[in-house]
């Protein structure tokens, strides 16, 4: 009988980093579930519809996933929800939304599946950050909070799951990542953006450190980015 593949769940794996992410660690010998809203043009790996929010849901089907593949051994939480508006025109269901796409999610994320990986000899969680995780600009009130949310979760997340055996990381994307939709939405020069495949190289790094290593936070920008 075939060795069963370790398996990986990317939840917020859409076009662009989800996939990249998705691919990186089938190519490395992975199982790939992804999670998300709306499932991309030809997927890598599994895709399964899901609104990460609902409690219900989540608990199902990631029961389902680990009873299909066993427990993982990569997740990696690559929800967003971007919202920028003045902080007198941000709206309530603006600010909510946000926290529920971002910070609800992860929750739920890291309940169903951080105690299957420390009892199944551990693993790697990995939380894709940005710059508003350290610093709340303008216009940015809704995603920073919850980004500032997001960062404080993960170290929790951390500090009691580490000593058991899963390294649990927070990655600051520092820059505008290199997509269809974000060309459309910055005038940028793609040669000063974030190469998905770069970042899901640098995820598949993280996953494979030795424990006497272990990165809890690290920080990723382009060459030109200022900081």
């Amino acid at each position: 009988m075939a060795e069963q593949k370790p398996l990986a769940i990317v939840a917020g794996a859409g076009a662009g980093l989800g996939q990249s992410i998705m691919s990186r660690f089938e190519q490395g010998g992975f199982a790939v579930v992804g999670l998300g809203r709306t499932a991309p043009a030809n997927p890598v790996g599994a895709f399964h519809t899901l609104d990460l929010s609902d409690e219900t849901a989540v608990h199902v089907r990631i029961a389902q996933i680990i009873k299909t593949f066993g427990p993982p051994k990569a997740v990696v939480h690559n929800t967003a929800e971007l919202v920028i508006a003045p902080f007198g025109e941000t709206t309530l269901d603006d600010f909510s939304r946000t926290w529920t796409s971002m910070v609800q999610t992860a929750f739920l994320l890291g309940q169903t599946t951080l105690a299957p990986m420390a009892n199944a000899d551990g693993g790697t969680f990995i939380v894709s950050g940005a710059t508003a995780s350290l610093r709340g600009g303008a216009n940015f009130a809704a995603f920073a909070s919850a980004k500032f949310a997001l960062r404080g979760l993960t170290q929790s997340m951390a500090r009691e799951y580490q000593p058991q055996g899963v390294h649990v990381c927070h990655a600051i994307l520092d820059g505008i990542i290199d997509t269809a939709r974000s060309r459309d939405l910055h005038s940028l020069d793609p040669a000063k953006m974030m190469k998905p495949e770069d970042i899901a190289g640098a995820y598949w790094q993280l996953a494979h450190q030795p424990k006497s290593t272990w990165t809890h936070e690290l920080d990723l920008r382009p060459a030109t980015e200022g900081f």
